[in-house]
């Protein structure tokens, strides 16, 4: 049977009537690799060939054996063991899909042996082969219950994000617990994400004090956020920006919340404010005048503030003295207006356009900015660090101490966003 298939592929063969199984495979293993691999990939191929294609000498070729859906499940099995990375990933992901309608297989062998294989690949030594299967089976409702509890407790945060944001089968205690030992921020951001969070669970990460977990609880509509919870957050709102957006954005905030958010947030998110429905005439009233008391201060402060950077930054261009020392020095004053004109003249680029890459609180825009003006990447990191004050996770640091971390083609696109042109 053997010899008929591989000489109705092959043409001739000289195997013997009878072959052995290491003579069928040098069969197949004698003609070229493009051949293996199409056979690999192949849906109307015989299981037989698979099977034998699993054992193949080159990696690419199981990897195809792996990805291909008519793999026989025996061949499968097989490639759970594999020594190559890549081959066990494609299986990952292959049988991951089948986790979701594996309760209406009909054959309990196959489910044993699906489950069996699921449970290898969720022990494998390569996170990224855990992460895999983890983004396949999130949102499956039928998965053992143990499994899903290995992954969302795996050390790996790609393996145990997707099943700590999505999975329906872990509960507000499973949950508790697992915050309670969370090592890092991704954890706990992940579960905030979560639809639907109890008040219970919104407690439990709010008690973190986790400044990227809240604001992905913030920003999460559907958390059931209490109102002592809420109380917390306020506490320290007015210290961390990140929050402001998000609480804005909140559903349901009560009048008095939202004259308190008024107290410390930008003009622009007051606006927001100001323009929520169903506020009571009285918050919308004090909220218009605030925005407007906001416009005519910073208006009145941006004309004396100009007035006085256009003649010191000018001065120093005329005198050949607008250069690194020069915008640093005025960077690490804060002085936000002067850091603003100098770049417009320096890059040529214009005031309109320098305010709006300032405004965009952009790292890498920044940086190309300043690449532009023909000043060193040191000047960028001061602008981001004492003008912009981006938190460390944001800010873009120089290259071995001293260059620029972005390709000149990427600050070009960048400059690009803003119609500057390189």
């Amino acid at each position: 049977m053997l010899k008929a298939m591989i000489g109705r592929l092959f043409g001739k063969s000289d195997l013997p009537e009878k072959p052995s199984y290491e003579e069928a495979r040098g069969a197949l293993e004698r003609h070229s690799k493009e051949l293996r691999l199409d056979l690999a990939g192949r849906r109307g191929v015989g299981p037989e060939f698979l099977y034998f294609l699993s054992e193949d000498t080159d990696p690419l070729i199981r990897r195809k054996v792996a990805e291909n859906p008519t793999t026989p499940m025996q061949a499968n099995a097989k490639l759970v063991d594999d020594g190559d990375e890549d081959v066990r990933a494609a299986l990952a992901k292959k049988i991951g899909r089948l986790m979701p309608g594996l309760h209406n297989e009909q054959s309990e062998k196959i489910r044993d042996l699906v489950l069996a294989m699921i449970g290898k690949l969720a022990q494998d030594q390569m996170p990224r082969v855990r992460a895999i299967l983890a983004e396949q089976i999130k949102t499956c409702k039928t998965a053992p219950p143990a499994l899903i509890q290995r992954l969302a407790r795996d050390q790996h945060i790609e393996v145990a994000g997707p099943i700590l944001e999505y999975s329906p089968l872990l509960s507000d205690t499973d949950l508790k617990e697992i915050i309670d030992l969370a090592c890092v921020s991704a954890a706990l951001t992940a579960i905030a994400k979560r639809r639907n969070l109890s008040p219970g669970i919104c407690d439990a990460v709010i008690a973190q004090m986790d400044i990227k977990a809240t604001a992905a609880l913030l920003s999460n509509q559907a958390a059931n956020i209490s109102k002592a919870a809420m109380e917390t957050i306020l506490e320290k709102a007015a210290e961390v920006e990140s929050w402001h957006e998000p609480l804005v954005r909140r559903p349901n905030l009560s009048s008095r919340v939202v004259r308190r958010l008024a107290g410390f947030v930008s003009s622009i998110l007051v606006e927001r404010l100001a323009a929520r429905p169903g506020l009571d005439p009285d918050t919308a009233d004090a909220l218009k005048k605030s925005v407007r008391r906001s416009i005519e201060v910073g208006a009145l402060e941006a004309t004396e503030n100009t007035d006085t950077a256009d003649l010191r930054v000018r001065t120093a261009f005329g005198a050949g003295m607008l250069d690194d020392h020069f915008v640093s020095g005025a960077a690490e004053l804060g002085d936000r207006e002067s850091v603003t004109l100098a770049l417009a003249l320096l890059s040529s680029c214009g005031i309109t356009i320098a305010r709006r890459i300032m405004d965009s609180r952009s790292a890498h825009a920044i940086t190309a900015l300043v690449w532009k003006a023909g000043l060193h990447m040191r000047v960028s990191v001061a602008i981001q660090t004492f003008v912009l004050k981006l938190p460390g996770r944001d800010m873009l640091l120089a290259r071995g101490g001293t260059e620029f971390p972005l390709p000149t083609q990427e600050m070009a696109t960048h400059l690009g966003v803003f119609g500057i042109a390189a």
